[in-house]
Formats: C-alpha cells, structure tokens, sequence
C-alpha cells in the first residue's frame, strides 16, 4: 500500500496534511497511542519545510506514506533549498526555557516520536525527509508485506 499526495507549501494546508496521514495511518492499523506520535512528526516537518525551506516563497511538499513490513514510511518530498535537518544538533533540553536558543525543538521531537528519521538529495535535485515508525498493525486484507 502506498499513497500519495501533493501540497501547496502554505500553513494553511497543515489541517489536510495532518488529516491525510491519520487516514493512512488508520488503513494501515497502526496502534492509535502511536498516531498522535506519527501526526505530531510530521506536522513539525511539513511546517519547517514550509516555513524555513520556502520562506514564504510559492512550492509543494509531496507526502507518501507507504508499509514497509511493520513499518509506517513517511517521506516528505520538496524543491526547497536544500537542508538536511538530521544534522542539526539537539537542544539542550535540560536548561530553562528561557535560557534555551531558538529552533530546533522540532526536530528533537520528531528524532525521539519515530524510530527512524533520514534525509537523502533526491534525484531531481530536492529534499527527501523520511520517517519510519515501526510495530503497526495489518490490514488483514492486505497480508504482510516482506
């Protein structure tokens, strides 16, 4: 199974997205304490991609989500500038709010909600964010995928 859908890169469009991957998730049976998890990721994601890759410019950010055996796939797809945010560093959660730089946040959540979270240069020059969450449940209908 997999599915896929383009967005306009506005913050208006964060409803649909969120709306798109619970639908997968719920065809996929994934464990519902794990979706809010899996929503949460990639809302974060999308709106950086939408506020700090295109920074207000116009553009698109494909989403497909796909069963790789127990695993929920999520690949978040743009023609932003590049940017590979798994290098970014981890804030230090342990100062005070106050005390802390800005940004970030986002990506630590995202790298501790999913079990996996890689970024490649696809092969038309943009950015691929995937993320993986394992231990779904099946659709029975479908089998299990090897």
């Amino acid at each position: 199974m997999s599915a896929v859908r383009r967005f306009a890169a506005d913050l208006k469009n964060l409803a649909d997205i969120r709306s798109f991957v619970q639908e997968q998730a719920t065809a996929l049976q994934v464990d519902p304490d794990m979706v809010a998890d899996i929503i949460l990721a990639v809302d974060e994601s999308a709106t950086n991609i939408i506020e700090h890759g295109y920074d207000g410019q116009p553009g698109e950010v494909e989403i497909e989500v796909r069963q790789e055996g127990k695993a929920m796939v999520i690949c978040l797809r743009d023609q932003a500038p590049l940017f590979d945010p798994t290098h970014l560093p981890s804030p230090d959660v342990d100062l005070p709010l106050d005390k802390r730089p800005l940004g970030g946040v986002g990506v630590y959540l995202t790298r501790h909600m999913m079990d996996e979270v890689s970024y490649r240069v696809t092969p038309q020059g943009g950015n691929e964010l995937t993320l993986v969450k394992r231990a779904i449940g099946l659709n029975p209908a479908q089998g299990e995928v090897p």
